[in-house]
């Protein structure tokens, strides 16, 4: 038998020992346990999972801890001949095995010379091969390795398993790895047994980012899809693509090329098998589903397919006839099946299932270009519908793969360049696969030169140019012109023209210009007969939501409602991107989260980017600023993997703004710092009010309201809401109060009385609570406490927990200045519980200090509230229940009024200013 060094079985142990820490921590305690009290463990899994390359690790240990390592393996070719795994032993031990007694020498002898074995006394070799390997660990510890145990010959198993069954309190080890579970020839039934396990996914991703850093993202998941979390399958599947395919700018095949390797792995088994089974298992697995009812459909079978059985019995296949489904045991065997098939096989099972699956015309349409021996324009046309049917499911790799398919099978070069223009746009737009637009657009231009104009080629270079380069200008105008050229521009049935004009709406908004929209409006009004309704409500409700009529947003209402039953990715997007600057998002939360997921399993990745910050967005508004960092901590991972640098915009300026509201002075200096050197050379408007949101925050915190006003100003002066400047929405009460508190009450009067003339605060219950706000602090002070009053009444407003806070503060603020002292707590404590909550370092000092104004030095965050009078305790938890002042009064035996007063005490000490908190008030004082 020959030896085989463990590096002709790896390509890098380092690579190979990705996410096996727990393994590798087994495999060592092992080691180090063996080398003093002996013992054996078996490693066992799959074909390719890194049995080999934990036996290196054990190899690795034992040597740099002075063990005598002694590796043998079996090899498949020598399964036949009896004891050849004991010839290799003796021709290792050779010293020790002139040391042994007369007996033990002659059985040994006989045993590997003795060509059938059939005379060979198996215990007397047994004791012989104990007695060698115990003298070769006379002067240090021993290590015997032996990988492939599976497939040892028989004698030379049994023997293993003897001598494996008797090295506990010896200084000898033996560790085995077997492919085989329980191998019934080494008898590892008795012997520790380590099964590994197949990679999670971070490893497996790890893996493939270690080994092939410059694999196209899509690529990479489809790899990770296929190889199952199998070392080998993740390291030699990539190696057997094209350098195109693995660059993504080639389509990968319906079953993954194996490389000779892996195909070595599984070939004989599945040649060996009847022309039936291997017949069934090719329509397997090119159906893919792994459904028995399919297969017995094509096949014509009604029984169990009793033709899988040879295949199952080679552990090939696993075949669950309670759930009705088919698995194939082992990445490779899939690709061996399909790869050990004819070109004509092939393509008449295509046929054959393409003839069954009338009813599911996307599978039907991929499996009639498989048996597409050339250019065919009818195939070509149905992978258009079936690129059309998986982006509104949300597979946007397999929209971008159709299209990519239907290119190839295109008879006119026409048809070729747009099918491949159209996959730039999507693959950039939705699927996350921006790097391929390049060589998609010089390959559509090579197919069909004339194509330059197209609205599609102008889609695809816009994205290019804002993602990659954030070139706003070239690509607003590379958009406009396209839409100008085109012979109808009118045409609202024109799939193509939407869509620029959709993408023309995220160049306006990035551009932050109100001129730029201009084309966009322009274009809009042209559309005949009226213009589709989701890019209405963006050219209105997101585009310059201060001028919004109550019928528009009754139609975004409306499209928030059908959500829950779209499916869409695009659709459920550009929806949130409507709702997003007039606090709708709420609505949106479970559609786009089910984008989120899809983009993780590697569906819509750009989409699912937008809609981590739209999350985040609610996230800010809602008070959930740990979970926003989340959110955007994970959008910018995906936004720089794949170079999406104009989308990372929106979740740097949200952490920003959580950095400005919580005091994290150098942190918001340094994302505003980072957003201004990308975007001020680019002219990217949107960034300089994202800076300028940001610091104005940042600047009342501390209570800077020259600074304030200066940075509000630049977003929309005073007196008026800014044409097409969604955040003029957001800075009405920054910019009211930064006025007043300046002296600048002429400034605050005329935009107050803008945005009431805008209707600003019908948009939602946070406008009305923040405009209200903003009324009552540049009224006269006579009138300004009732219009508090007013503000704070508005249903709902408890879902905006800092703005609310803000006004609670505010509130106080003038009731402390105006000598209502013991008014002006009950809102001053009110704005210190909510800023506290939220970690808003700035706020809560601004708070605290005006409670020291008004007379009370409040308790640091944590400590016990005030004590409540049993009385005042009996009162409060009836008042939580919701009854009235006087359903308490008859309870207790008090007159209302009487109960008024005690809540007018009752709500400081809790450091509450509404019924509606009691309940929490309560349950926080009975956990001190």
């Amino acid at each position: 038998m020959t030896s085989r060094s463990l590096d002709h079985r790896q390509t890098d142990v380092g690579e190979e020992l990705v996410g096996r820490e727990h393994e590798f921590g087994v495999v060592r305690a092992f080691v180090n346990r063996a080398s003093s009290d002996g013992g054996a463990l078996v490693l066992s899994g799959q074909p390719g999972v890194g049995k080999t390359a934990l036996l290196a690790a054990a190899v690795r240990v034992a040597r740099e801890a002075g063990t005598r390592v002694l590796y043998v393996a079996g090899v498949e070719s020598e399964t036949g001949m009896a004891f050849s795994w004991l010839h290799q032993v003796l021709c290792r031990l050779h010293r020790e095995t002139e040391l042994l007694d007369a007996v033990d020498r002659a059985a040994l002898s006989a045993a590997v010379r003795h060509d059938s074995g059939g005379r060979v006394h198996r215990s007397s070799v047994s004791a012989a091969t104990l007695a060698l390997v115990r003298s070769g660990a006379t002067s240090r510890p021993l290590l015997i390795v032996v990988d492939d145990a599976h497939r040892l010959d028989r004698p030379s198993a049994a023997v293993l398993g003897f001598v494996a069954r008797r090295l506990a309190g010896s200084r000898i080890g033996l560790i085995a790895a077997s492919g085989v579970e329980g191998d019934p020839f080494l008898g590892s039934g008795q012997l520790p047994e380590y099964e590994v396990l197949p990679l999670g996914a971070d490893a497996a991703s790890q893996l493939l980012e270690l080994r092939f850093p410059g694999l196209a993202v899509s690529v990479r998941q489809r790899v990770q899809a296929e190889g199952q979390g199998n070392p080998l399958a993740l390291l030699e599947l990539p190696a057997a693509l094209s350098d195109r395919q693995r660059a993504a700018l080639e389509p990968l095949p319906e079953i993954l090329p194996l490389s000779r390797r892996l195909r070595a792995l599984f070939t004989a088994e599945v040649s060996s098998l009847p022309a039936r089974t291997t017949w069934l298992l090719l329509l397997a697995a090119l159906e893919g589903s792994g459904e028995l009812a399919a297969l017995r459909a094509v096949s014509g079978e009604n029984g169990e397919l009793a033709d899988l059985a040879p295949a199952e019995q080679a552990g090939l296949v696993g075949v669950e006839r309670i759930s009705g489904r088919l698995t194939f045991r082992h990445p490779a065997v899939r690709s061996t099946v399909v790869s050990v098939s004819t070109d004509g096989e092939r393509r008449r099972a295509h046929l054959v299932l393409a003839e069954v699956l009338t009813e599911r015309p996307e599978r039907r349409a991929w499996h009639l270009a498989g048996a597409a021996a050339g250019p065919d324009e009818q195939v070509a046309a149905l992978l258009d519908e079936a690129s059309a049917h998986a982006l509104r499911r949300g597979d946007a790799n397999g929209a971008v793969a159709a299209l990519l398919r239907a290119a190839d099978l295109s008879p006119r070069p026409a048809d070729r360049g747009r099918r491949l223009v159209e996959a730039a746009y999507v693959g950039a737009g939705v699927a996350g696969q921006l790097e391929t637009v390049p060589r998609l657009l010089i390959d559509a231009s090579r197919a069909d030169p004339e194509l330059g104009g197209s609205l599609h080629v102008a889609i695809a270079t816009a994205y290019l140019l804002v993602n990659e380069d954030g070139d706003v200008d070239t690509a607003h105008r590379v958009l406009s012109g396209a839409i100008d050229a085109i012979a109808d521009p009118g045409d609202a049935r024109n799939m193509g023209l939407i869509e620029a004009l959709h993408c023309l709406a995220m160049v306006c908004f990035f551009g932050g210009r109100a001129e730029l929209w201009e084309p966009f409006h322009a274009a809009v009004a042209r559309l005949e007969p009226e213009p589709p309704p989701l890019l209405d409500l963006l050219g209105t409700a997101f585009a310059d939501p201060a001028r919004l009529t109550a019928p528009i947003l009754r139609r975004l209402d409306a499209a928030i409602d059908r959500l829950s039953i779209e499916t869409d990715p695009v659709r459920i997007l550009r929806t949130g991107i409507a709702a997003s600057h007039v606090d709708r998002l709420a609505g949106c939360r479970a559609a786009l989260w089910r984008i989120v997921h899809a983009g993780r399993d590697g569906g819509a990745v750009t989409s699912g980017i937008e809609a981590l910050f739209l999350l985040g967005n609610d996230d800010y508004l809602a008070g959930r600023w740990d979970e926003l960092e989340r959110l955007c901590e994970e959008g910018l991972r995906l936004s720089a993997l794949r170079n999406y640098r104009l989308l990372s915009l929106p979740g740097i300026y949200l952490r920003a703004m959580v950095a400005a509201v919580r005091g994290d002075h150098a942190r918001t200096r340094a994302l505003t710092a980072e957003m201004g050197r990308w975007a001020a050379p680019r002219k990217v408007g949107v960034v300089q009010v994202y800076v300028a949101h940001v610091r104005t925050l940042a600047a009342l915190g501390c209570g800077d309201f020259e600074t304030a006003y200066l940075q509000a100003s630049t977003i929309s002066p005073p007196g008026v809401l800014a044409s097409h400047v969604p955040h003029a929405l957001w800075l009405v009460l920054d910019l009211v109060e930064a006025a007043v508190r300046t002296g600048r009450h002429a400034e605050a009067s005329a935009h107050v009385e803008a945005v009431l003339a805008a209707g600003v605060a019908a948009t939602s219950a946070r406008l009305t609570l923040l405009v209200g706000a903003a009324t009552a602090i540049s009224a006269p002070a006579a009138a300004a406490g009732a219009l508090f009053e007013q503000a704070l009444a508005v249903p709902g407003v408890e879902r905006w927990p800092f703005h609310l806070a803000r006004v609670h503060l505010a509130y106080g603020e003038h009731l402390r200045r105006t000598r209502a002292v013991a008014e002006s707590r009950v809102h001053l404590v009110a704005a210190l519980d909510g800023f506290e909550r939220l970690s808003a370092a700035p706020w809560t000092a601004r708070a605290r200090n005006e409670l020291r104004a008004a007379g009370r030095n409040p308790a640091p965050m944590g400590a016990e509230p005030a004590s409540l009078t049993p009385q005042e305790r009996a009162i409060a938890l009836l008042a939580a229940t919701g009854l009235t002042n006087k359903q308490i009064g008859q309870r207790l035996l008090l007159s209302p009024r009487t109960i008024g007063a005690h809540l007018y005490r009752i709500f400081p000490k809790l450091g509450i200013a509404s019924r509606a908190a009691l309940r929490d008030a309560l349950d926080r004082q009975r956990r001190f």
